[in-house]
């Protein structure tokens, strides 16, 4: 698996599934699922993977003195 080796197996990941709806993916191996079901048949994608945003960084509590010399 890439990037992690501890992935969740879920449909939403998985070579196989196809969305359906926001809430149901459509799988050839089990018919419609739900996104965080999973079979035997997994096989990661990576490409279905969208990784958590970054958080925003808040430099209002930093003064211009603390990024002096």
């Amino acid at each position: 698996m890439l990037f992690r080796k501890d992935i969740e197996k879920y449909c939403t990941y998985c070579e196989h599934s196809r969305p359906l709806n926001e809430e149901q993916l459509l799988c050839p191996k089990k018919g419609v699922v739900a996104p965080n079901d999973c079979c035997r048949k997994f096989i990661y994608d990576p490409l279905k993977r969208v990784p958590p945003q970054r958080a925003v960084l808040d430099f209002s509590r930093f003064s211009d003195e603390d990024f002096t010399l």
